[in-house]
């Protein structure tokens, strides 16, 4: 393994402790995030990318950093001896989500970052210096189809009713009254049967 390129955002305050951020690319195809460069007694050292441990609440189980007072959903205040205790007696709070495994990897990480990091501040001191940090990585990978071009074209509506307005609703009992219904019709009193010939041609 190789560390093909290293990147150091450097801290806007030279006397904290936290000196920069970092990101490291192995072999020119993996990157890793958010290393950081921290003064110690013996020298600058590189702590890895971490997270805050958590621990669940004892009322609503809800989870919350091991640092917390109460409870971000019920609020109900913590026990404060929720934390790990390490082999010094110290309480784990963070947890690494990348390290190496053995010394060796870790001294070779821990050299090439710190010779990075000297050779960017020699950099900073330039009057036209810009920290490489933020910049986008080359996402473009051979082989992999774009899955955006054999998207499905979205169907448009267009409403060509006119700009009239509509007649007021009317419910289905009385549009139902009106059609079924059918008027009365007058017979006229050419058509009516006359009293006197009510029985005629019986006999």
């Amino acid at each position: 393994m190789e560390i093909t390129e290293v990147r150091v955002k450097l801290m806007a305050d030279p006397d904290d402790r936290l000196q920069a951020f970092c990101s490291i690319t192995l072999d020119d195809c993996f990157v890793v995030r958010d290393l950081k460069i921290i003064e110690g007694s013996n020298g600058p050292f590189v702590a890895m990318p971490s997270r805050k441990l958590t621990a669940h609440c004892q009322n609503c189980k809800c989870k919350n950093h091991l640092r917390a007072a109460y409870c971000n959903q019920c609020g109900m205040r913590l026990k404060d001896d929720l934390a790990h205790k390490g082999q010094e007696g110290r309480a784990k709070l963070y947890a690494d989500i990348a390290h190496p495994i053995n010394s060796e990897c870790r001294e070779m990480i821990q050299a090439r970052v710190i010779q990075e990091f000297h050779a960017e501040l020699d950099r900073s001191s330039q009057p036209d210096y810009v920290s490489r940090y933020d910049d986008d990585y080359d996402d473009d990978v051979e082989g992999v189809e774009d899955l955006s071009v054999h998207r499905p074209a979205v169907a448009t509506h267009i409403d060509t009713s006119p700009s009239k307005p509509n007649e007021p609703h009317r419910s289905p009992d009385s549009n139902r009254t009106e059609t079924s219904t059918p008027a009365p019709k007058h017979r006229s009193s050419q058509t009516r049967p006359d009293a006197d010939d009510f029985g005629a041609g019986i006999f």
